[in-house]
């Protein structure tokens, strides 16, 4: 497998002072990285019996939409509030600062289904716990989570296991 970590490009104080972004675009852009990223999300949940993937607005998009095609099956875009053209079921969830709101097509997961959810990075899991809880409440069973990057002082992945779902990641960076 590629060296995934030295892929990913570290910019300083972005999008403020004293945080480490970490920027994917390079692995996206590198064939043989991408490639690996995706069998390594796909291959962990290969047997678990998914029926679809859920992508994070945006860059959950990219890799959301390449395991689900790997494992064939259907995705759904999680978009931020009035992203969608067609009627919506959503979930607030708490920000620093605010509060946010995600949402998903009513028609998107049928009662039963059993969902993989993607994105990039995980860091303190609002956003993916928030996405969990949609998922659930439009009647899926969220199968785990799936995710390139975690930042494990930040504690998204407790988040997530508190709520019984197991979190992959492919790689941890120190910090913020």
């Amino acid at each position: 497998m590629t060296d995934l970590r030295s892929l990913v490009r570290t910019i300083p104080d972005y999008p403020k002072p004293g945080i480490m972004f970490r920027d994917i675009t390079t692995l996206l852009g590198d064939s043989a990285g991408f490639r690996d990223v995706v069998d390594a999300l796909a291959g962990r949940f290969a047997t678990a019996g998914v029926t679809k993937v859920a992508g994070i607005e945006a860059r959950g998009f990219i890799l959301g939409g390449a395991v689900a095609h790997r494992l064939g099956v259907g995705f759904v875009p999680v978009r931020k509030q009035g992203k969608l053209p067609y009627r919506v079921i959503g979930h607030d969830y708490d920000l620093e600062y605010g509060t946010d709101r995600i949402e998903i097509h009513v028609d998107a997961v049928e009662t039963g289904e059993r969902v993989l959810l993607v994105d990039d990075l995980i860091a303190t899991g609002g956003t993916a716990v928030a996405a969990s809880r949609l998922l659930q409440q439009a009647g899926a069973e969220v199968l785990g989570s799936a995710f390139i990057i975690e930042l494990p002082e930040l504690g998204g992945r407790a988040k997530l296991e508190a709520m019984g779902q197991p979190v992959h990641s492919l790689i941890a960076f120190d910090g913020h």
